[in-house]
This record gives C-alpha cells, structure tokens and sequence, in this order.
C-alpha cells in the first residue's frame, strides 16, 4: 500500500472505539463478524485492505459524534453515523503514519472546533491504479489546504461512490 508522508497522519478508529463497536455498533446493533474471503476491506482499525481469510465486522459508526463527545463539540445535524470495516479481533493498527486509501476519488470534508461542516474538496485518485496506489501528494495537498483555515480543526476522508468514512486527520495531531 503506497502512502503519502504527512504531516497530519491518518487517524485509524481508536483502540477505546473499537472495543466498544466490537461488542455493540454506533446504531446500538451487535457486531456480526464474518470471514472475508475475498480481501480488499478497507479495514478502519489499521488503514489497510483486508486479507482473505481474515475475521472481520462491518459496523456502524459516528466518528463526528465520538470526536465531540471528546471535545465538548455540538455537530447538531452533521452528526452523521455509516458503515465501516473493522477487524473481529484486536489488530496492531496501522503499520505508518501515511495517508492511505488514495487509490480512488474522495471527498476531504472539513469540520470547525464546534463540529460544524465547513465545506469540502473532491481528490481525485488513480482508479486504474492496482491496489493502494494512487497520487498520494495530492491527498497531502488537500488536507494542507484545509488546515491553512484557521477555523478547520480536523478533517474526514470519504469515499465518493458510498460517502463512507475512511480516517479522520486532525490539526492537533500528538
């Protein structure tokens, strides 16, 4: 998987997160897991596509509403909650601190300290690229642009064709 070098990493889902929507999803519902047999899950927990064979879970989650819960936030309607693919077990996380997941178009959506949408930027992604790879820069780019606002405290990558959430970037990374 190619990533691009940042200075805001991806944010996979947090350990304290997965814990919780391995028991019971953001829409209250039990995880189901399953094992993939096909691979390719962009798994949330470790910003890596799944491997056939492994145990997986696809959940509901709101990242927004468990960011504010964090911060005092009100994202009122933005508060939004979709699907994602996590593993079934504890996993190590992500292998770097790149941006992964560029192999397709997404949209960078950037959030206010209040948890208000403060617009977005489509990115387009190599398509027709194998696996991960993609233009990794212009995703740097992108996110670049969104923390030169101010009032942007973090940003969410989705995909286009689903509107998933794929990682979160925050401008007060650790």
């Amino acid at each position: 998987m190619q990533t691009a070098t940042t200075a805001y990493p991806a944010r996979p889902i947090t350990p304290a997160a997965l814990k919780e929507l391995r028991e019971r999803d953001d829409a209250g519902r039990p995880a189901a897991p399953f094992t993939d047999t096909e691979g390719g899950a962009p798994l949330r927990c470790c910003l890596r596509r799944s491997e056939p064979g492994e145990r997986i879970a696809l959940v509901s989650y709101a990242p927004l509403r468990r960011w504010a819960s964090r911060t005092g936030a009100t994202p009122g309607a933005y508060d939004e909650q979709g699907p994602v693919f996590i593993h079934a077990e504890d996993c190590p996380g992500p292998d770097g601190g790149g941006l992964p997941f560029t192999n397709a178009h997404r949209t960078v959506r950037r959030y206010s300290a209040d948890g208000r949408i403060l617009g977005g930027r489509l990115v387009e992604g190599n398509e027709g690229g194998a696996g991960d790879e993609g233009d990794p820069a212009a995703f740097e780019a992108a996110i670049t642009e969104a923390f030169d606002d101010p009032a942007v405290a973090l940003v969410h990558v989705r995909a286009v064709e689903y509107g998933c959430f794929l990682y979160e970037v925050r401008r007060d990374q650790p």
